[in-house]
């Protein structure tokens, strides 16, 4: 259930005000559910609450943000520059974009207090909300509060491979197993819907990224690939890859995209001017055009709209083990 967020500082200051107050007040609850040891859920929305104890909340001079490590990290230090400088601008303080290789990376920055803001993929958000303490807040959406984009897998276009059923016997790669589109959706899918389970109806081999699978397939060297459809429009509008050597043999629902939000122990006063710069930053031309599905940032609350996605870790066994 999405709704726009509004107000500025202010109002969030007060909701603030009124959601530590509460919380004090519940202080011998410590309801966990999915999360690590190390967190408390005293309102029961499935995040990490802010520290009761004062003296354990961080206060960054700097803050370092990072966006979920799709491709060429090179690539997005300059599209998300504008943004950078909107949010050292609405805080006061200096904000560094920090690129990650890896989502194992970029998930133990954020649990060691390394990483203050970020943008975790679809599949990575529970895993970080659990073992990292991460609380989303926002997602980008169109002006209609449309949002998301489809997993799809896809072969080479001249490939013999039609429908999904024809991978029984073929190698598929997957993106990393913390993936929706890349891992997790897909092998719910080929299970649920084809009977095909890996490792006994298909090899599976692991590429680390969207734009590994999307280019092994364009290249012929992959057989197939699961992939979220937002990076392959994204790789052809920059010209990467050219449109027609590509198609698809399977198109999922409409999942959520990457979740925005911070650590869970980020000053409260901190907390609202970051929320702040997200619901007031004005996308300029290049923003707009990379992410070209969406035009502005709407807020989300984890509970619900990532649902789906916790109904697809079910599905697959999956566990949120923060060892």
């Amino acid at each position: 259930m999405l709704k726009l967020m509004t107000g500025v500082a202010a109002s969030a200051l007060f909701a603030i005000s009124l959601t530590v107050s509460t919380t004090a007040a519940n202080a011998e609850e410590c309801n966990r559910g999915t999360l690590d040891k190390a967190y408390c859920d005293r309102d029961f929305d499935q995040t990490a609450d802010l520290p009761l104890d004062e003296s354990k909340w961080v206060d960054p001079k700097t803050i370092i943000f990072t966006y979920t490590p799709v491709e060429d990290p090179a690539v997005y230090s300059n599209i998300w520059k504008g943004f950078v400088d909107h949010m050292a601008k609405t805080t006061g303080r200096k904000v560094i974009f920090f690129p990650v290789q890896s989502n194992a990376a970029q998930l133990e920055a954020m649990r060691s207090g390394r990483l203050h803001v970020a943008g975790f993929n679809t599949g990575s958000n529970p895993i970080a909300v659990s073992c990292a303490g991460f609380v989303p807040f926002a997602m980008m959406a169109k002006n209609d509060g449309s949002f998301g984009y489809e997993m799809e897998i896809i072969v080479p276009a001249d490939s013999k491979i039609a429908t999904p059923k024809d991978l029984k016997g073929k190698t598929l790669t997957f993106t990393s197993p913390t993936s929706n589109s890349g891992f997790k959706a897909p092998s719910a899918i080929l299970k649920g819907e084809f009977g095909l389970v890996k490792d006994r109806d298909f090899k599976a081999v692991f590429s680390g990224k969207h734009d590994n699978s999307i280019l092994g397939v364009y290249n012929g060297d992959y057989e197939a690939a699961s992939i979220a459809n937002s990076v392959w429009t994204r790789m052809e509008r920059r010209g990467v890859i050219k449109p027609g050597k590509i198609k698809s043999i399977y198109k999922s629902q409409t999942f959520p995209t990457t979740g925005y939000g911070h650590a869970h122990n980020l000053h409260p006063v901190l907390v609202a001017k970051i929320k702040q710069a997200f619901l007031t930053y004005k996308w300029g031309e290049g923003f707009k055009k990379e992410f070209k599905k969406a035009d502005r940032f709407i807020g989300i609350t984890h509970k619900f709209d990532w649902a789906v996605i916790r109904g697809i870790d079910k599905a697959n066994n999956v566990s949120y083990d923060c060892k």
